[in-house]
């Protein structure tokens, strides 16, 4: 408690040295981050992608190593490809580079071509390199990806054919994954759409699948402004708010029954604050402002608890806590999120301590995350040291929240 205590004072005061402002009112700390942050990601985070994850068919390596080093024949992911449309997209209508605009056409026509289940309707969860189905079951996470990515390239360059994805793809999520006594998404389905008798954690629900939920139909809603679709949005805020939120500990319960009992107490510091500053976009889009006063006195409150409970002496957000042991590593993910919600934090409140807070995450990364030899980051440092061995490109490790970020501070920070 005592080193929580100093630390906050020591941001404090370091807010007051570094937060000199120019005449526009924007900080040092404000430009350099900003620089700095778009620089790496346009770089060196898309230029890894562009130059090493492109595979010679019309679509992208399942697995690349730390090198640049491909794995040829790894299976590809639904996740990962529909995180990768839209990288690319989101890159496009950030920053206008034709080359991100090619990759981005490119993943989407891979992605519906590949992907979509034309028959039972949903998503492949995994495919081989060839194309040939090795996964077919149906997981909620991948769908909410595959709206968000295909929403993306089409706010980045107007294609019908991917809001029209988009938008069946939601219709196939409210007409089969959602739960009908209680109501809200389960996690995961077989290839034609019949409930599992077994989930990981005995959970049917999930924080993470919900939260991805959310941030699909932001999107989406900013594409295509439906009355259905603006409901089941504003549902998912206040689910966040009324049922997955522990104000009591301000922090999101992970894990739950179908009756939204929560199963496991464990902090995810990392889903904890990206959840927090998605609330606050979904309420914006919605033009609610009773929403949006709800979501970000709710995004200042986990922030604050992930801060003074997560953040580590070194700089970085650990990964979790599940009763009293944590998991103090740092995961590129995290950091990212970590920071966007600082970020948020400061827009809400104005107070500097989070635009410090966020520059100290910054710091870190710059330290100990950025691969400066082959480009991108590392996925995971232990105790600052970076584990070299993960791979770049992978099932779960993507450019999204990379990308993200650039597109973030770009936009928060300008």
């Amino acid at each position: 408690m005592e080193r929580k205590m100093f630390y906050w004072i020591a941001l404090l005061v370091a807010s007051c040295l570094a937060g000199c402002r120019s005449h526009s009112g924007e900080t040092d700390m404000q430009t350099r981050m900003r620089t700095e942050i778009v620089t790496n990601v346009r770089d060196s985070v898309l230029p890894f992608w562009m130059d090493y994850a492109v595979a010679p068919d019309s679509g992208f390596y399942g697995t690349v190593l730390r090198n640049g080093t491909p794995v040829v024949d790894a299976p590809r992911g639904g996740v990962l490809n529909a995180r990768i449309l839209w990288s690319f997209s989101a890159a496009y209508r950030t920053f206008k580079d034709e080359a991100y605009l090619k990759l981005a056409d490119k993943s989407q026509r891979y992605f519906i071509d590949t992907f979509i289940d034309k028959e039972h309707g949903g998503v492949y969860w995994l495919v081989n390199p060839d194309g040939e189905v090795l996964n077919a079951s149906k997981y909620t996470y991948a769908m909410t990806y595959a709206i968000y990515g295909l929403a993306e390239h089409y706010l980045a360059t107007g294609n019908s054919e991917s809001l029209d994805m988009a938008v069946g793809l939601y219709h196939t999520l409210e007409e089969k994954g959602r739960e009908p006594q209680y109501d809200g998404y389960v996690e995961s389905f077989t290839e034609d759409w019949k409930q599992l008798d077994n989930y990981d954690n005995n959970a049917s629900k999930t924080m993470n699948a919900h939260l991805h939920v959310l941030e699909a139909y932001t999107l989406l809603y900013q594409c295509w402004k439906d009355d259905g679709l603006r409901k089941r949005l504003k549902f998912c805020a206040e689910l966040f708010m009324d049922r997955i939120y522990d104000s009591s500990r301000r922090h999101f319960n992970l894990f739950f029954d179908n009756a939204w009992n929560s199963l496991v107490e464990m902090d995810s510091y990392g889903h904890d604050v990206e959840a927090g500053w998605l609330l606050c976009e979904a309420a914006r889009v919605l033009e609610d402002r009773q929403l949006m006063d709800r979501a970000n006195r709710l995004a200042l409150d986990v922030t604050d608890a992930c801060l003074v409970e997560g953040l580590s002496d070194k700089g970085y957000m650990m990964y979790e806590k599940k009763g009293g042991r944590t998991t103090g590593h740092a995961s590129w993910w995290g950091q990212i999120e970590t920071m966007i919600a600082c970020v948020n934090a400061w827009q809400i409140s104005g107070n500097d301590v989070y635009l410090q807070s966020a520059d100290t995450v910054w710091t870190f990364v710059k330290d100990c995350m950025i691969d400066r030899e082959y480009g991108e980051w590392y996925s995971d440092c232990f105790d600052g040291e970076p584990k070299k061995d993960t791979p770049k490109v992978s099932m779960w490790r993507c450019p999204y929240h990379t990308v993200r970020l650039g597109v973030e501070i770009h936009n928060r920070l300008k």
